[in-house]
């Protein structure tokens, strides 16, 4: 099933997500229709609140986007950081919930994280480079957190018009998405 993608603006993606009890959810079903979603959406991760689920779960598959990364195709289920490294790195990022939009964030060079799978097997890995920018960035989507966040007060005001066209539904995309319910 391919779900719609939850545009900026819509409250879900400013709240933190609640974590996901085991039995509670069947995270096998939901992991692949994430990841089907994902693939239409033309993504390398898709978190629960950009379906609209507030839940703690995200997919990511970032082999299309590099060549060292031809085994990051995973679920994560209640995911923490652990350790972030003290080394940043500048990157552009972009995110499915806000088309049109891409702006370099800074973060931790190398991260090692805890998470369990769609058996419910709990791993701890590290990761670095741009499979450590993909966690992070579905990461804080859990928490709350946007790229845009990331920006200087000086950069969103200057595309405040766009974001705020993004949240009316006045973008043009190829893939299916719910914006924000106005009153």
């Amino acid at each position: 099933m391919i779900y719609p993608i939850v545009a900026y603006g819509d409250p879900i993606l400013k709240k933190p997500a609640s974590d996901i009890e085991k039995g509670s959810v069947d995270v096998k079903k939901l992991s692949d229709d994430m990841f089907e979603t994902m693939y239409a959406s033309h993504g390398v991760g898709l978190a629960g609140p950009q379906i609209n689920k507030s839940l703690r779960i995200f997919v990511a598959d970032g082999s299309g986007l590099d060549e060292s990364l031809t085994d990051f195709k995973k679920t994560f289920i209640n995911p923490e950081i652990l350790i972030e490294s003290e080394e940043e790195w500048e990157y552009e990022e972009g995110c499915l919930s806000i088309p049109g939009i891409r702006s370099t964030v800074t973060r931790p060079e190398s991260i090692k994280v805890k998470y369990f799978d769609t058996d419910w097997n709990e791993h701890i890995e590290e990761y670095d480079g741009i499979a450590a920018r993909i966690f992070q960035h579905e990461y804080d989507h859990l928490e709350g957190i946007l790229f845009v966040d990331y920006m200087s007060g000086l950069r969103k005001n200057l595309l405040k018009g766009k974001l705020s066209n993004i949240s009316k539904g006045k973008v043009t995309v190829d893939y299916k998405m719910k914006f924000p319910v106005r009153k």
